[in-house]
């Protein structure tokens, strides 16, 4: 690989806690270097590859093609992955509110070996092939979220973005098509969809209590919102994780501050 690997993470606002623990907690895991890039959603309107409207209504944002809701500020700028890296090379993405406890780098690495044999036809994704629809259709923060096969599958995502079926997928696809398009992947055959290991997007109050989780998606919103309760053992553990590296964070950008101050007072008049 002659460049490092790109990690794209879907940003939020609303999320922006969750956001910095997950680069850390890759960071901290992580035995290669890795470029970490937020998909925020005005830097993608700012070089025009996401157009797609949208209205509000008493705080929610509907999509205007079909007036459908949806819960997240990238919950279809995901689907741009493979256009920010120029159609070359693999390229993850991952929603923010994850938290990731093994090296990253096996992703890359399961991709270079797991299904090159000569007569395997090339993925042109690997995910993890949920099973699984949440029984709640509004997340921690009121924001409804839609229900759709193959749920979850697009959350975790290693995209071969040089792969020739992602030709078929246009900007004006991400900006037109419906979420329900995007999210089940039209545009690939499903012996192009190749599947990932279960604890690579271990889903909190639904995946099994004794899988130990290398990535962990709180899915059910999650310990940066008030009121989150853990569905089940393991929920908690990686919840106490997410909290004390948040913590870790907390008290060096006090520190920060304080020298900061200290700073001002001595040097600026």
């Amino acid at each position: 690989m002659n460049e490092f690997p790109n990690i794209y993470i879907g940003y939020d606002p609303k999320e922006y806690s969750a956001y910095n623990v997950l680069v850390e907690s890759i960071l901290d895991h992580c035995s290669i270097p890795v470029n970490i890039i937020p998909i925020k959603e005005n830097h993608m309107r700012a070089i025009n590859f996401y157009r797609r409207h949208y209205t509000i209504s008493n705080g929610q944002k509907q999509d205007a093609l079909d007036g459908r809701p949806f819960s997240t500020a990238f919950s279809f700028s995901r689907f741009l992955v493979p256009f920010l890296s120029r159609h070359s090379g693999y390229s993850i993405f991952m929603d923010c509110d994850m938290l990731v406890r093994a090296d990253i780098a096996e992703i890359f690495d399961y991709a270079n070996t797991s299904d090159f044999s000569i007569n395997a036809e090339r993925k042109a994704i690997y995910c993890v092939h949920h099973t699984y629809n949440p029984p709640n259709g509004t997340k921690m923060d009121n924001q409804k979220q839609e229900q759709y096969s193959r749920k979850n599958w697009s959350s975790f995502v290693l995209w071969d973005c040089s792969h020739p079926q992602h030709q078929m997928l246009t900007l004006d696809d991400v900006n037109t098509k419906t979420g329900w398009w995007l999210h089940n992947f039209q545009w690939l055959k499903d012996e192009q969809i190749g599947m990932l290991p279960q604890e690579w997007n271990w889903l909190d109050g639904h995946s099994p209590d004794n899988l130990e989780a290398k990535n962990v998606h709180f899915t059910r919103g999650g310990p940066w919102f008030e009121g989150w309760k853990p569905a089940q053992r393991s929920d908690a553990k990686y919840a106490l994780e997410w909290q004390q590296l948040y913590d870790q964070l907390s008290v060096e950008e006090s520190l920060g501050k304080e020298r900061k101050i200290k700073w001002e007072k001595t040097y600026v008049r």
